[in-house]
């Protein structure tokens, strides 16, 4: 199953005309989308808010990640303060990875920003954190936090968009999206067979590990096919449902 490193912004001398800062909103934000990833299957890790970007990009190359996402809210240069709106989606310069996570992440976002048309993708040749990773990058600027209308947008809507950036990750990977869950603690009941767990939830999808009857695995989230997302071990992935007996 794909792993993604999260990596909210570390500034917390850019403050929101709202009142916060771009760090603190921005970990709100990871925070929000974190069950959202947990319950589609997705794995992460996430930078410290106490580093800088250099370190951001220290700590996601040391690991084995498919996605670098940076969550940044952006400003307007001094002379023109706050009359900038919009998000905004970096992405590599050359990396057709990259180019294509930024497509679908301005393509959902058209459907949330009250003004799609202002919905924007760059490719970047200067900023580090997507250019310098291993995992193809890239960066959303969310929208402007010294416009008011922008910064009440994003505050008032983190859940949202925690929502469409979870949404575009499982779309990039070809998963299916899975509404928050809580997590729960289950057992394979086959009568004595073992269970497969897929990379996919479909009888075609490769076997990533085979659960004996009886074993303890636990449930992520719960598919409207039936399929459940399951960790069994170090292993994520899909297994039938109605092989799971979920304990009370």
């Amino acid at each position: 199953m794909p792993t993604v490193f999260l990596s909210p912004s570390t500034q917390e001398y850019n403050h929101y005309i709202t009142g916060g800062t771009e760090e603190e909103v921005m970990n709100q934000l990871a925070d929000a989308m974190l069950p959202y990833l947990r319950s589609s299957g997705i794995q992460m890790a996430r930078n410290s808010p106490e580093g800088n970007v250099l370190q951001s990009i220290e700590q996601s190359n040391s690991g084995n990640y498919d996605l670098h996402i940076a969550l940044h809210s952006n400003a307007s240069p001094e002379n023109i303060a706050g009359q900038l709106q919009g998000p905004d989606i970096y992405y590599r310069q050359g990396n057709w990875r990259s180019r294509r996570f930024a497509d679908i992440l301005a393509q959902n976002f058209k459907s949330i920003y009250p003004y799609p048309w202002m919905v924007d993708i760059r490719a970047s040749t200067q900023l580090a954190e997507v250019l310098r990773t291993i995992a193809p990058a890239v960066l959303i600027e969310v929208a402007y936090h010294d416009n008011l209308e922008d910064a009440q947008w994003i505050q008032e809507n983190i859940d949202l968009i925690a929502q469409t950036i979870v949404r575009s990750v499982t779309e990039y990977f070809g998963i299916p999206f899975v509404e928050a869950q809580p997590e729960r603690a289950g057992r394979v009941a086959t009568g004595g067979s073992n269970l497969l767990l897929r990379s996919r939830p479909n009888t075609g999808a490769p076997v990533l590990a085979r659960m004996p009857d009886g074993s303890p695995v636990m449930v992520l989230g719960i598919l409207p096919n039936g399929w459940y997302v399951t960790r069994y071990g170090g292993n994520v992935g899909y297994a039938s449902g109605n092989y799971i007996h979920l304990n009370e």
